[in-house]
């Protein structure tokens, strides 16, 4: 079962590369009307201030780069940003958006990824809530052992929120751990989507070594920041 669902996400993720934005911008979709989608920026807004507070970097990892939405925030952080993702089709459009001398691409699995150089700030978004809860602590040591002593980590990701996704999508629990995705076209896909509660993300982090501080924005955003001690 695990295996099979990791296919299907890297399979939703190719085939919905060049609608993924969508989602992030609120468009299509994604459009709640001017209230919500108003309400969607101001908490983007928070995390991005938010990222913005950490020190500069040198070297930056981030996993599951995606199409660039946050990767053209990582580059004003950092003098090197390496951008890994298991999907080509997002990673050529995150290339063709930044145009960026400062940025590596690698195409890897993270479940197949094996950290080989420690960085100064490790960051993934709207990831972790894709990891099957058995591959959970395997993926979190290997952020772990790609964070330099002393450096830093900072991920973000989705509180359980209806108006987040889709009009034509259904959030029936957060307890649910497989949710069903359809691409503008109709095709489905079933993925996995877990929604952590601050307390038990902090505990998922501390296990493996992580000093974090968890914060959720009113509605969309649970964020984690925290250091390598």
């Amino acid at each position: 079962m695990t295996d099979n669902i990791i296919q299907q996400q890297i399979a939703y993720y190719r085939a919905r590369a060049n609608e993924y934005d969508e989602w992030f911008y609120r468009l299509g979709r994604y459009d709640r009307g001017e209230e919500f989608n108003q309400r969607w920026r101001r908490e983007v807004a928070v995390v991005k201030a938010a990222l913005y507070q950490l020190k500069a970097a040198d070297n930056i990892l981030e996993l599951a780069c995606g199409t660039g939405i946050w990767t053209q925030e990582l580059v004003k952080i950092g003098k090197k940003i390496t951008a890994i993702d298991a999907c080509e089709e997002v990673i050529e459009i995150n290339r063709k958006k930044l145009l960026s001398p400062n940025v590596k691409y690698h195409q890897l699995d993270l479940f197949k990824w094996k950290p080989d150089i420690e960085y100064d700030l490790v960051f993934f978004a709207f990831w972790l809530s894709h990891v099957p809860p058995a591959l959970l602590d395997l993926f979190l040591r290997k952020v772990y052992n790609s964070v330099r002593v002393g450096g830093q980590f900072f991920l973000v990701d989705s509180r359980f929120e209806p108006t987040s996704t889709a009009k034509n999508h259904i959030f029936e629990s957060d307890k649910n751990i497989y949710q069903t995705r359809k691409l503008n076209n109709g095709e489905e896909f079933q993925i996995v989507k877990i929604f952590y509660q601050p307390d038990e993300l902090y505990n998922k982090l501390l296990k493996v070594g992580f000093q974090a501080d968890i914060k959720v924005t009113n509605n969309y955003f649970i964020y984690a920041l925290g250091t390598k001690i």
